[in-house]
């Protein structure tokens, strides 16, 4: 699977889920990213608790957990800086009744998200600069540096629906590769909110990518967020899943 796998249809990792209770928006879980930036002098610190993924592909099956991790500092207002890692990995491998275990570390990300002031109460919007820098061991790698240009567009429909919608257009070895993200983002009940989302992926010369993704998170005070996902990839004769379960700082 690739590290931007693709957008699906309605339900886990998807797109940035804001948690309404809380004051802060933190841009996990999801694909996609929030529209808001983090304060001047603050830190947002983002980390899964792991992520799993299970791929079968006819008598291959492949189990990967990884711990990833994201920072985010503002610089301005409106401009925040982002540093991310992949984190430390494993996978097993097993075919035809033979397992292969292999560990190591992921790439590292760097980026920056600028928020732009529409005007307009319920309307928000931002855009993400970021490169990939393939530094990972080779099983956990993108293997060469990867290059992505964001957009993100939230509408709060009222106190308890938000929608949005994420664009990445991406750039690596010469090959280009688009991405959308549209998610639904719901609030359930006191400090419980849920998102769900599909993700939809086309690379250059490729097949079609969709996945679906859907989570809750639970907002334990104005600058801690709690979270689970779950998600399916729909595309291909391969069976493929994830989850996972993630926790979220403002300092």
């Amino acid at each position: 699977m690739t590290i931007v796998k693709a957008l699906g249809c309605a339900a886990l990792l998807g797109v940035s889920a804001q948690g309404f209770a809380a004051a802060f928006e933190f841009d996990r879980p999801g694909t996609g990213f929030g529209t808001s930036t983090t304060p001047v002098g603050k830190l947002a610190w983002e980390q899964s608790l792991p992520s799993a993924s299970y791929v079968k592909s006819g008598d291959e099956t492949t189990t990967t957990l990884n711990a990833d991790m994201l920072l985010r500092t503002g610089l301005t207002d409106s401009l925040e800086l982002q540093v991310g890692w992949d984190g430390p990995a494993w996978s097993k491998t097993k075919v035809a009744g033979t397992s292969t275990e292999n560990d190591g570390l992921g790439d590292i990300n760097v980026g920056l998200k600028k928020s732009i002031d529409l005007q307009d109460e319920q309307l928000s919007f931002a855009v993400l600069a970021q490169a990939v820098i393939a530094t990972g061991n080779d099983e956990f790698s993108a293997q060469d540096d990867l290059y992505r240009l964001g957009s993100s567009v939230a509408y709060q429909y009222n106190d308890d629906v938000n929608t949005s919608i994420s664009m990445f257009y991406e750039w690596q070895d010469g090959d280009w590769a688009i991405t959308a993200v549209p998610t639904l983002q719901y609030q359930i009940a006191g400090p419980w909110s849920g998102f769900s989302e599909l993700v939809y992926r086309k690379q250059e010369s490729q097949d079609n990518e969709y996945a679906l993704g859907t989570g809750i998170m639970y907002s334990v005070n104005d600058r801690m967020q709690l979270d689970a996902t779950v998600g399916v990839d729909l595309d291909g004769s391969a069976r493929s899943y994830n989850a996972g379960l993630g926790v979220a700082f403002l300092f």
